[in-house]
C-alpha cells in the first residue's frame, strides 16, 4: 500500500515539474523576434556549402592548408573530412603509379 502511495507521488511530482518547465519556459530563454536576429549588426553569415572531394582532389594545395586549419581549430565542419579525404585519394593514386611503374 505504501509503495502504491509513493508511485503515485511520484507521478504527480513528475507533472507538476514537467508543467512548470514548459510554463517558465519563455521566462528563462526568451525568444527573440526573428527581425532582430536577421537584421542585427552582429547577425553571423550564411554557412557556405563545404566543398567536395572532387573540388579538393583538382585543388591539393588548398586541400592541404584546410587540413592544417582543421588541425589548428580555425575550420570546422564537413570540409574538414573532405580535404583529408582528397588528400588520401591523391597520395594513394601516386603511391600506385610508383609501385605499378605507370
Amino acid at each position: 500500500m505504501m509503495q502504491g502511495k509513493t508511485f503515485i507521488i511520484m507521478l504527480i511530482t513528475l507533472i507538476i515539474g514537467f508543467a512548470g518547465g514548459f510554463a517558465l519556459r519563455p521566462v528563462i530563454s526568451p525568444t527573440q523576434p526573428a527581425s532582430t536576429i536577421a537584421i542585427g549588426p552582429l547577425a553571423a553569415p550564411a554557412p557556405q556549402e563545404a566543398r567536395g572531394t572532387q573540388y579538393f582532389v583538382a585543388h591539393i594545395d588548398e586541400a592541404r592548408q584546410v587540413v592544417a586549419w582543421c588541425r589548428d581549430g580555425s575550420v570546422r565542419g564537413d570540409e574538414c573530412v573532405t580535404a583529408e579525404e582528397a588528400i588520401i585519394k591523391v597520395d594513394a593514386a601516386e603511391r600506385r603509379k610508383q609501385f605499378l611503374g605507370n
